[in-house]
Parts: structure tokens; C-alpha cells; sequence
């Protein structure tokens, strides 16, 4: 069944990025006739490189359809797309990032996509690849036990990467291309303005296919994307705090009550096993493994010997050679080379172990910034508990269709990402809080994406 649309309203969200804008409102204004009328909305996100200044001056005179809005304040990418909806007046709004390069037939092949799918079809997304056109950037995502998704096949050459079909139903469509009906949106709530920015098209999806629609795929719906030109400005830490606690923000309001009760434990072991993998990286930190009873206080130690060496601070040492490499190169990348010597250095030379039997361990000191970012995140959902329990309640009041329907479409995945999580997600103890019943794939990221 047809459902024609007739204006659609492209949002774009802009955050420092006037030169991104310069590539994209370019394509944009040499796109094919999507057979529809449409307007094109800028939101200044509280810039300071003269954005706003630049698209009155040297855009809004000769391109009628580009209509600025401006914000004094950062409203994050959440808050401020939920402002692009509220000020659109098309019934279906386009999302794309600034920092991409639409291909001339994009909004035509979403226009077309949504218009000719079934009445319970929300959203379609389309395809993601890099600036130069080898790699795939987002063709489909997956969610995570605990909260978090992947994009299968991320940065793998266009000829091999597995791209889904036209129709091809999604668990999410990304924040970054995607058409929406206006009203689906606001009526499932739009984006949680909670979480910023990452997730949030997760958490929309979620929620979407649980109020009883869904969301499909149209491959011809190209754009090019700068990756991560646009996130590197909120840095590396900051979105750790942001991916932490947006993930459990996604699974506590979504699971439906009887599931997320049962699944609860098992995600809290994850956050507690990654919250201790981080904090035993800080100078001292080896001394949180210690137990204090075990021949270090009170003369416990058998026949007086030295205590136990410590446990080594991470856990590659119980993980196979290639996960210690790709947790090498994550640690360079993340840290930065001369962070990444100067931890490893003081490891070397610096241990926290005691030396001799009854010697005092060095205190942990809390100078790693993943750390703090973790621990800000735990803080945060403890300070915002009854918040999100009131968004739960709302999310869970509209829900039409049932966790185990979707799981069966999209079963959620198991996935180590974190140093320690090769060896808790293969324990024993941490297996025996998996429902038996939920459909879990289990993939390294080797084999999610390219590393």
C-alpha cells in the first residue's frame, strides 16, 4: 500500500563544522528531484566558527530552501534534532550529518523507499561508506546484550562487506541518514535529549519496533561520510562517559519487564568487570586486586612466607594473541603514543606490588581519563535514577509488540570489546546469568568489523 508524502524536511546539525557544511549544503543543492517538496534545516548548535554569521551572509540569499535556526547553547545532538523536528513542517524528516557528501539520488531513493513501504514502516536508512567510496561506513547495525550496538562490517571494502537488500528490515536506522515520519517520531518519543549524542538512534529503534512499527533499508540512499570528524571534537573520554551510560540508559528503559529483570545481572557484571578493569590501569591500582587476607595484614601468610605476586593489572594476559595485539593498538590509538610509553614505562619500573612481606602498597591515585569518564557515567545514572525510571515507565506503556518478536528478527550480540571481557563473558559465573532463552550471537570484533 502507497502512502505518497508530501514535503519532507532535511535536518542538519551543525557543531563547529562550517566547513563541513560547505561540502554538504553543496551536494545538496545538486540533488536529483525527489518528487516531493522539501526545505532544508540548519540548526547552529552554539557554534564559535562564525557558522550562523557564514549561512546568512553567503547561503540563505541564494538557496531558498535552507532555513537557519540557531542556538545560543550546545542543545547536543539529541536536543538539538528534536528542536530541527519541532521546527520542520515536512511529514517525513530526513536526518543527515553535516560532515557527509549525499550522492545526487539520496533523498529521491529514500523519498521513494518510505513512500512505497507498508503503514507500519517507521523509518528507512540508508548507506553509509567513506569519503573516497571503498569502505562501508553503515549498511547494518546490531545491538548488544548490554546496551550497545556495532556496525557489522564497519570499514570493510565495499566488495566484500554484506550490505542489506532494499526492504531489508533493521533494528535501527542511523542518526546520520535516515527518513522518518514526523509522526512516528514524536510519537515514540524522539530523541532521549538525556543522552547527548551515541545510542540515541539505537534507543529510537527500540523503541519504535516495540510500539509495534519497523524500520527497513534503502541502499540507494548514499551518502559519504567524514567518520568521526564531527564526534573527535567532544573527545576521546568524554564519549566514553557518553557510551557507558547512554548503553544502560538503552537497556534499562527498552527490555520489557520479566526480561530485564533476568537480564540485569549479567549486565551489571559487565559495567562492575569494566569499571574494575579501568581502575586498576591507574598508578596504585594493582593493589585493588589484593586481598588484604591472604598474607598481606594479621600475619596470615603460611609459615611466613612473602604474599602472592599480584594479579597482572589487565587481562591480556588471559587472552589469545590477537586480542593482546588489538588491545595493543586500541590502547595506542586511545591513549596516544606518549601516554601509551609513559604507562607502559611505569609499569615497568613503577609497580604498585609490595616489595617484602608487611610493606605498605602504594594507594591508588585516579589519573586515567577512561577511568574517570566511567566513573562519572555510573555517577550520572545514580543521580538520575528516578529520571530514568520514569522514562522506562513511558516506554514500556506504548509497547505493542514483544522483546522475544524482535529478538527473533535481531538476535542480540555478545561481543568482548573491553579489557577483561574475553575472560567474563566466557566464565562460568557470568554465563549462569544469561537467560537461557535469549537468542545471543557470540562474534569477536575481528569479525564485526575491520580492525
Amino acid at each position: 500500500m502507497s502512502h505518497p508524502l508530501k514535503k519532507i524536511s532535511v535536518a542538519i546539525l551543525s557543531w563547529n563544522g562550517r566547513r563541513h557544511l560547505e561540502t554538504c549544503l553543496a551536494a545538496l543543492a545538486e540533488l536529483d528531484d525527489p518528487g516531493v517538496d522539501y526545505e532544508i534545516l540548519v540548526l547552529d548548535n552554539g557554534s564559535t566558527d562564525g557558522t550562523a554569521d557564514w549561512l546568512r551572509a553567503e547561503i540563505l540569499p541564494r538557496s531558498p530552501r535552507v532555513r537557519l535556526i540557531a542556538s545560543a547553547a550546545n542543545l547536543g545532538f539529541c536536543g538539538g534534532n528534536n528542536r530541527l523536528v519541532a521546527e520542520a513542517s515536512g511529514d517525513a524528516v530526513a536526518f543527515l550529518n553535516n560532515d557527509t557528501r549525499p550522492q545526487r539520488g539520496w533523498l529521491k531513493a529514500l523519498v521513494q523507499a518510505l513512500a512505497a513501504a507498508p503503514p507500519d514502516v517507521a523509518a528507512v536508512s540508508g548507506k553509509i561508506i567513506d569519503w573516497n567510496g571503498e569502505r562501508l561506513d553503515f549498511g547494518r547495525g546490531v545491538m548488544t546484550f548490554d546496551g550497545h550496538a556495532f556496525q557489522l562490517d564497519f570499514r570493510r571494502p565495499l566488495a566484500t562487506a554484506k550490505v542489506p537488500a532494499e526492504g531489508d528490515e533493521l533494528p535501527f536506522a542511523c542518526g546520520g541518514n535516515m527518513l522518518i515520519r514526523r509522526a512516528s517520531f514524536l510519537d515514540a518519543g524522539g530523541f532521549d535529549d538525556d543522552y547527548f549524542a551515541y545510542l540515541e538512534d539505537v534507543d529510537l529503534g527500540w523503541r519504535l519496533w516495540s510500539g509495534g512499527e519497523r524500520i527497513t533499508f534503502a541502499p540507494d540512499a548514499v551518502v559519504h561520510h567524514r567518520s568521526s570528524a564531527t564526534s573527535d571534537l567532544l573527545g576521546l573520554y568524554n564519549r566514553g562517559f557518553l557510551f557507558e551510560r547512554n548503553a544502560y540508559l538503552t537497556a534499562y528503559k527498552n527490555y520489557e519487564a520479566g526480561l530485564w529483570e533476568r537480564i540485569m545481572p549479567a549486565l551489571l557484571l559487565t559495567l562492575v568487570s569494566r569499571t574494575q578493569a579501568l581502575l586498576v590501569e591507574n598508578p596504585g591500582g594493582a593493589t585493588l586486586r589484593l586481598d588484604p587476607y591472604a598474607g598481606h595484614i594479621a600475619n596470615t601468610a603460611p609459615n611466613g612466607s612473602a604474599p602472592p605476586p599480584p594479579v597482572p593489572a589487565t587481562a591480556s594476559a588471559q587472552l589469545p594473541p590477537a586480542w593482546t595485539w588489538n588491545g595493543f593498538k586500541v590502547r595506542w590509538k586511545g591513549y596516544g603514543p606518549a601516554d601509551f610509553l609513559r604507562r607502559g614505562a611505569r609499569k615497568l619500573f613503577g609497580s604498585s606490588a609490595p616489595s617484602e612481606p608487611g610493606s605498605v602498597p602504594e594507594p591508588p591515585r585516579l589519573t586515567d581519563e577512561r577511568t574517570i569518564a566511567q566513573l562519572r557515567g555510573l555517577s550520572w545514572l545514580l543521580g538520575n535514577l528516578d529520571r530514568a525510571a520514569a522514562h522506562r515507565q513511558a516506554v514500556q506503556a506504548r509497547r505493542k509488540r514483544s522483546d522475544r518478536e524482535i529478538f527473533e528478527r535481531f538476535p542480540l550480540y555478545l561481543v568482548p570489546t573491553y579489557p577483561g571481557d574475553y575472560a567474563l563473558f566466557n566464565s562460568p559465573g557470568f554465563q549462569a546469568w544469561l537467560p537461557d532463552d535469549l537468542p545471543l550471537v557470540r562474534k569477536t570484533l575481528e569479525e564485526i568489523m575491520e580492525m
